[in-house]
């Protein structure tokens, strides 16, 4: 497998680090609202390269933090009414109302920022003693320019950093590029003590702080949103290597932006959708495919038209995945087709080529629609064995729990009415009655039962 790392601007071949297992950290969301579709998109690619990972043998470790202490946060829990952690908390259980609806695994851990500020606090005394950090009047921040490889990220020079950042005439920083990693207690605010007083951390830190505790000094892949390269990511490594002496990981991988109607995503511009509204009218199925069908590193676009076109790609794997199940059941008793064999399983290969070539989901989802297509043109209107009926069955699922869809599946088990309904009808049609047998048609149509005829007899899927 080979993967696009942001901190090289190359694919490379993935080697793990440790042989037996992969080390993965994700960030997570800051939790003061719903989860827009911004996040969801490196909840659910990243969610199928663990996925793909572990398909491929891989034990994998993989981590996501919940940022529960945040200005925002404190901003919200003042206009609700409510205490900082009373936001954060509604807000996590709803982020896993969204999270599971869109089947996103749970992570191996998923910590808390103010369940680790004992942690974070360790790190930033480190940084202290080594000469990477100072405190002043209860605040402390990092010394940008004394780490080397600052900027090695974002692969911006230090020049251009500096020009770019901004410092207020009050501000006590030593450098504009400084950044926090404690800020002293405002009046309102809650807090923790500390060496340096009452205060709580910076944003950027606590993941320095739970990488290492959860993952270790050196982890393999560290993933999110493209957004996150400058300053969170560039912070993140500045703090983990100038405080471990140990590189913080070996790959980087970022996902692209998401625009809406051609337009970037933005609350500014009123734009931004979230999860939970747009699964409301089209369920999470549906979200979760949109964010898979592009390769994950491009831009993608939002639109209603796209979410159509993504419900009836979804729709055409269900009545494949039905029909299959039909299939089986009615399987001729005959000799395997072994080119036939050799067909279905060059689909899995397929899919596995384009994951192995830096997550590729969009030509991964095209071999699985090379399978459906095979699958319509030569089984269901075929005589073809049980045995490559099952194999199709077989390799249909594997590919699509790699990628996460197909999670609604409904049980085919109709009610002895309805069955008795179907009965009736082939009889009357064998009689050539086919007033009642139209009639049986349409009263199973209007109950949401959809009957096909087909070579090996009659199928149906439910609207």
């Amino acid at each position: 497998m080979r993967v696009f790392n942001t901190l090289t601007r190359a694919k490379e071949e993935f080697i793990p680090i440790d042989k037996n297992e992969v080390k993965i950290y994700a960030c997570g969301p800051t939790v003061y609202n719903f989860i827009h579709i911004g996040n969801a998109r490196p909840l659910c690619v990243f969610d199928v390269l663990r996925k793909y990972l572990e398909y491929r043998g891989y034990n994998v470790k993989f981590v996501q933090n919940f940022t529960d202490v945040d200005d925002k946060i404190i901003k919200r829990a003042n206009e609700e009414g409510l205490t900082f952690s009373e936001v954060s908390e509604k807000y996590i259980k709803e982020f896993w109302t969204d999270a599971k609806g869109l089947n996103f695994k749970e992570a191996t851990h998923h910590p808390k920022a103010t369940e680790n500020i004992d942690e974070i606090i360790e790190i930033i005394n480190t940084l202290i003693e080594k000469g990477y950090a100072y405190e002043v009047n209860g605040d402390v921040y990092y010394r940008a320019l004394k780490f080397n490889g600052y900027g090695k990220l974002s692969h911006q020079p230090i020049d251009d950093l500096q020009s770019g950042a901004r410092i207020a005439v009050d501000d006590i920083k030593e450098n504009p590029l400084d950044f926090a990693l404690w800020k002293a207690a405002k009046e309102g605010e809650p807090y923790w003590e500390s060496p340096w007083g009452k205060g709580r951390p910076g944003w950027h830190i606590e993941c320095s702080a739970m990488n290492r505790k959860y993952l270790g000094e050196t982890i393999d892949i560290h993933c999110g949103g493209q957004d996150l390269i400058f300053p969170h990511h560039e912070n993140e490594i500045a703090q983990s290597e100038a405080a471990n002496g140990a590189p913080f990981s070996k790959y980087w991988m970022h996902n692209g932006y998401i625009n809406v109607d051609n337009v970037k995503m933005s609350k500014s511009l009123g734009n931004f959708k979230t999860v939970r509204e747009i699964a409301d009218v089209y369920g999470y199925e549906v979200i979760r495919y949109f964010l898979i069908s592009s390769h994950y590193r491009s831009p993608i676009n939002y639109s209603l038209e796209i979410i159509e076109q993504c419900k009836s790609a979804l729709e055409r794997l269900y009545t494949c995945r039905e029909s299959l199940d039909f299939a089986i059941k009615n399987a001729a008793d005959i000799a395997d087709d072994e080119e036939l064999i050799k067909t279905i399983e060059s689909r899995k290969e397929q899919f596995i080529t384009a994951m192995d070539d830096d997550l590729n989901t969009a030509d991964g989802l095209a071999a699985i629609f090379d399978l459906v297509k095979d699958i319509n043109t030569k089984i269901l209107d075929k005589e073809v064995s049980k045995n490559v009926c099952e194999l199709a069955a077989k390799i249909f699922d594997e590919l699509c729990g790699v990628l996460g869809i197909l999670y609604n599946r409904k049980s085919n088990d109709l009610d002895s009415e309805i069955e008795a309904l179907i009965e009736q009808r082939q009889i009357a049609r064998k009689n050539k009655d086919w007033a009642t047998a139209d009639k049986i048609r349409d009263d199973l149509k209007a109950q949401g039962i959809i009957l096909k005829d087909t070579p090996n007899g009659v199928t149906w899927t439910k609207e």
